[in-house]
């Protein structure tokens, strides 16, 4: 694990803020999401979307733990937001909700934001079965 990596019960309240940033933005998507017209397929189709970004490992781990970090803050969909509603796009806040479903997903799953020493190594502790050495 990397030493600076959360543990115990921060670790454990980590996970609990990502299933609670699941579980609103869900909950959010339903009345702005669906009730302004976008449906539960447009949040299917979209929820997986930021995992494209483990594209950037294909250039190394340094890239490609930026450009997932990068898709994976919570940060992004937070400008999409004042950004949609300052210019009055109104399927930024759907768009944004969606992205941080996916964010919070990941984090109750205790992915966490990668570090460039290895895709498995995250703020959230290592990831996946140990190294066989």
């Amino acid at each position: 694990m990397a030493d600076d990596a959360a543990r115990g019960g921060v670790r454990a309240l980590l996970r609990l803020e990502g299933l609670a940033m699941l579980g609103t933005a869900v909950a959010a998507y339903a009345q702005f999401g669906v009730g302004q017209g976008y449906g539960w397929g447009f949040f299917a189709a979209l929820f997986l979307l930021p995992d494209l970004s483990l594209l950037g490992y294909l250039a190394g781990s340094r890239h490609g733990a930026w450009l997932y970090n990068a898709a994976h803050s919570s940060t992004g969909p937070l400008l999409l937001v004042a950004g949609g509603l300052l210019i009055g796009w109104p399927a930024a806040v759907p768009l944004a909700l969606v992205w941080l479903a996916h964010i919070g997903f990941d984090r109750a799953l205790g992915y966490g934001l990668k570090y460039r020493e290895g895709f498995r190594l995250t703020h959230l502790g290592r990831i996946g079965p140990a190294d066989p050495w």
